[in-house]
């Protein structure tokens, strides 16, 4: 169970940026298959956070089909690259063509594959990361990515408070020093916060929107 009201997401969802056709396309689409996204609250957050730090790269550890990849492109100049990752053959085409549907294909790129070995492949700076893949490799992820954000760049991580199996009061007495036996998605949910709070190129808060969003900027002045 989600503990952020459905309440919140629904205002931040009537103060928030309206979507456009395609993401109402998309929107659509999760709502039939089931299919989880970050949802609109959340993507209009992201929008707003990569034109905030000037974002020119993004890269995605899990892009399904491209839902939240099409709202960081809106931030994106025209030069700006965002990066796709996905397992799934099938979704990431179809992310390809709600992207080019959209406008956004040519500032986007498509990897098929693990996003951990693919991001090995890349030299930063990202000035955005978004961290979506197996709740479990989250601070596998952070550890890959962590040297190649940007100053003040910002990694953002999902499901950081709840999502299929992780379990929020059992994730709350990790946080707190209390072991419990849970999920091997609550762990790693759990770890992943605990490493990027004790991490001192890190300052992290929550976004208590959608399922929760760990917000971690790169400070400057500091080795990762």
């Amino acid at each position: 169970m989600n503990p952020i009201p459905g309440s919140v997401e629904t205002f931040a969802r009537l103060v928030g940026p309206e979507p456009d056709d395609i993401v109402a396309e998309m929107d659509a689409k999760a709502e039939t298959e089931g299919f989880p996204t970050v949802g609109p609250a959340v993507g209009g957050w992201l929008r707003l956070l990569a034109g905030l730090v000037d974002a020119r790269r993004v890269f995605e550890f899990g892009s399904g089909f491209g839902y939240s990849a099409y709202w960081f492109a809106g931030a994106l100049p025209e030069d700006g690259e965002v990066i796709l990752t996905e397992v799934d053959a099938e979704e990431l085409a179809e992310a390809r063509g709600f992207l080019e549907r959209g406008g956004y294909a040519d500032r986007a790129r498509f990897e098929h594959g693990d996003a951990i070995e693919i991001v090995e492949r890349y030299d930063g700076p990202f000035d955005c990361v978004l961290i979506d893949n197996e709740k479990d490799r989250y601070g596998e992820a952070f550890d890959a990515v962590r040297g190649k954000v940007a100053e003040d760049g910002i990694v953002l991580a999902d499901n950081a408070v709840s999502a299929g199996s992780i379990e929020f009061e059992a994730l709350s007495k990790l946080l707190s020093g209390v072991d419990v036996e849970t999920t091997d998605a609550t762990r790693g949910i759990a770890d992943y916060l605990r490493t990027v709070r004790s991490e001192p190129a890190f300052e992290t808060v929550l976004l208590p929107v959608g399922e929760g969003v760990a917000v971690s900027r790169r400070l400057p002045d500091h080795r990762a």
